[in-house]
């Protein structure tokens, strides 16, 4: 049987911001069904690496692929594939949760009575059902963080971006929402890449993890959920090798907005 093309390839992908070097020869590729964590300081080039994926910037060394497609040149090719969740929710305040998780399936052009069946599906299996008729302001930021991946799942995408979607939340409800969320994407089988700082969202959530220095390109690999049911490893083992991997202390470069995409996180 012939294996599979990668679901997300970079091949020696260089990003450049002016005489700022975001990324530098990065390569690194998702099989399908991967959960998959990038992790690293604040400026190792995350969040840019994230943005290529999008395709709301292009490389301007190596190549990009999602799909079996150029993300940037073939942009509106990947509508439907890609759902991306962000650090804060984006909700609508206006709308109300369900109207928010109906969002992604109204830019779709889905039917108006298909989309509220799927959205009433999906507000209940984030375990939202009885806030369908809250507003934003309602909820706390647990919930309304929960409505998010709601809404980002409702457009049933290949593939699911998150970009420290879990950070601005309270270390209990943080930990809750990613079991929740790992545990609902593994049931269905989707493809994700998450960014994050945090080394407990990626022992605890992700299959493979790449940690990033800056600029970014990886220094080193890990696969905690086969080490650390293997007896290879121990969490605190594998916190301190990710720890000592990361170093540096390096600010911010420019942060390559998001231009092509808008505030729902469907495509």
């Amino acid at each position: 049987m012939t294996p599979r093309a990668p679901l997300i390839e970079l091949n020696g992908v260089t990003r450049r911001f002016d005489r700022h070097i975001a990324v530098e020869n990065l390569s690194f590729a998702i099989a399908c069904g991967e959960m998959v964590a990038l992790v690293g300081r604040t400026g190792a080039g995350k969040s840019t690496v994230l943005n290529m994926i999008m395709g709301t910037l292009p490389p301007d060394r190596g190549f990009v692929r999602v799909a079996g497609l150029d993300p940037f040149a073939d942009f509106r090719a990947l509508g439907g594939k890609l759902a991306v969740g962000f650090q804060t929710d984006r909700l609508l305040p206006w709308r109300t949760a369900l109207e928010n998780v109906e969002l992604g399936l109204q830019i779709r052009r889905v039917r108006k009575t298909d989309r509220r069946a799927l959205a009433r599906e999906w507000l209940a299996r984030v375990k939202m059902q009885s806030a369908e008729d809250k507003y934003p302001h309602e909820l706390s930021g647990g919930m309304r963080q929960r409505v998010s991946l709601a809404r980002a799942l409702a457009v049933d995408p290949e593939i699911i971006l998150l970009d420290e979607s879990f950070s601005q939340l309270d270390h209990v409800t943080s930990k809750v929402l990613r079991t929740d969320f790992a545990e609902l994407v593994r049931s269905l089988g989707k493809t994700c890449l998450f960014i994050t700082h945090r080394i407990d969202d990626a022992l605890e959530m992700a299959d493979l993890i790449l940690v990033l220095a800056a600029p970014a390109h990886v220094v080193l690999e890990v696969r905690p959920r086969t080490e650390l049911a293997g007896g290879a490893a121990s969490a605190a083992e594998l916190q301190g090798r990710i720890a000592a991997a990361m170093g540096g202390d390096e600010e911010d470069g420019p942060p390559g907005e998001l231009v092509r995409t808008g505030s729902t996180g469907a495509r």
